[in-house]
Order: C-alpha cells, then sequence, then structure tokens
C-alpha cells in the first residue's frame, strides 16, 4: 500500500471512528427502541441501587412503570382504531410521566447516582413530550376530518 493509500485508509477509519461516536450520541429515531433502551438503562440503574425496605418499593414502582412505556407505545401501534391509539398514546405518556416521579423519589432515597438519575429523568421528559405531539396531531387530524365531514354535509 502506498502512502495516499494508506493516508485514505486512516482518514477513512477516522472518519467512521468520528461517525460512530456522534451517532451513539444521536437518540435513536425509532420509539420502540427508543423506549426498550429507556426500559433497559432503568434495569441498570435499579440494579446498582443498594436495597432496603424503602428502595426496593421504588425500583419496583419505576421498573414498572418504565417497561410500561414501551409496552403501551408498542400495543398503541398496533391499535384497532383511532380512539384505541389516542388512549394507549395517553397511557404511554402517562407511564413517562410516573417514571419521572419514581426517579425523583429514588434520588431522594439514594446518594450517588444523581447524574443517572438526571439522564434518565431527561430521557423520560423527552419522551413524554414526543408522545404529547403524538397524540396533539392525532386529535387535531380527527377534528380536521370531522370538520371537513361536517363542510360536506
Amino acid at each position: 500500500m502506498n502512502y495516499a493509500q494508506q493516508t485514505k485508509h486512516k482518514e477513512q477509519a477516522t472518519n467512521h471512528k468520528q461517525s460512530s461516536m456522534v451517532q451513539k450520541q444521536k437518540k435513536p429515531y425509532d420509539l420502540e427502541e427508543r423506549t426498550l433502551g429507556f426500559a433497559k438503562d432503568v434495569i441498570v440503574l435499579c440494579k446498582s441501587i443498594p436495597q432496603n425496605a424503602v428502595t426496593l418499593k421504588l425500583i419496583g414502582q419505576l421498573v414498572a412503570s418504565s417497561g410500561s412505556v414501551g409496552a403501551n407505545y408498542r400495543e398503541a401501534t398496533e391499535a384497532l382504531s383511532k380512539k384505541d391509539f389516542l388512549h394507549r398514546m395517553k397511557i404511554t405518556r402517562k407511564e413517562c410521566k410516573e417514571s419521572t416521579y419514581w426517579l425523583e423519589l429514588i434520588n431522594e432515597a439514594v446518594r450517588g447516582r444523581e447524574n443517572e438519575i438526571k439522564a434518565l429523568r431527561e430521557e423520560s421528559r423527552e419522551l413524554r413530550n414526543i408522545f404529547t405531539a403524538i397524540i396533539e396531531k392525532a386529535v387535531q387530524k380527527s377534528i380536521n376530518k370531522l370538520q371537513a365531514t361536517n363542510k360536506l354535509q
């Protein structure tokens, strides 16, 4: 391999490495993947928390609500009707809010995990905002469809 080829190869390797680092920092666009990642990250945090009478109850609640975010989102994507879709999406949003609540209580009960908890609270907030936008858009579509139907009559 000549010098030009070696240089090009090194640049490609560097660009690939930088591209991989940027991709790791980006959040997944696929919400099924992202909600699963959120629940997995919660499990990792919860496994590292010292267990006692208080934390056991908080951990159980947090694992349940964070897992329900993804489970209900998946059910919403398989909804049988618009009404069912909206209902499931609202439950998904509610579970995000509940996860944030349990994270706040765990933050109070356990010291030394503030950064991890803050990152999870932020992810929960971002997911909740995404689900709120989806709900609002779906409601607006329904309103627009109803108004168009009324104009035709």
